[in-house]
């Protein structure tokens, strides 16, 4: 369930303090932040962020197209570091028995034995007196 419109999106007090002292800045530090859940408004455009991810801060620098995401969207909170060796082994191979043919009955079993016996529907015409 999304925010009701009345409220007005979410940022946190303290982000928009930090932002409105580095306005009249030339140069702008990046503003740390643990507030993931904070909306990106349009004052934020330009602005640098690290953003904690629950380890360490991502560096981040908004733009406008960010504008009514969330912070925490942009810095990823999992590392995916590929899959292992032996899951794309596992993969490879699944394939290629896909491709010789192999239906998975049971080794030794002859292909009328898989089948299943014919189950023609029964004459259902009621007689007539």
């Amino acid at each position: 369930m999304s925010r009701g419109i009345w409220k007005g999106p979410f940022v946190h007090p303290s982000l928009l303090k930090k932002v409105d002292k580095q306005k009249d800045q030339p140069k702008r530090s990046p503003i740390k932040t643990w507030s993931r859940n904070s909306t990106i408004i349009p004052e934020f455009v330009g602005h640098s962020f690290l953003i904690h991810n629950g380890r360490t801060f991502i560096p981040i620098t908004i733009s406008e197209e960010m504008v009514g995401h969330k912070l925490g969207e942009f810095s990823p909170t999992r590392k995916f570091s590929g899959h292992t060796p032996a899951d794309k082994k596992a993969a490879a191979d699944s394939g290629s028995d896909a491709s010789k043919g192999k239906t998975g009955a049971a080794p030794g079993a002859s292909p009328t034995a898989t089948k299943s016996p014919s189950t023609a529907a029964p004459d259902t015409k009621k007689e007539s007196k």
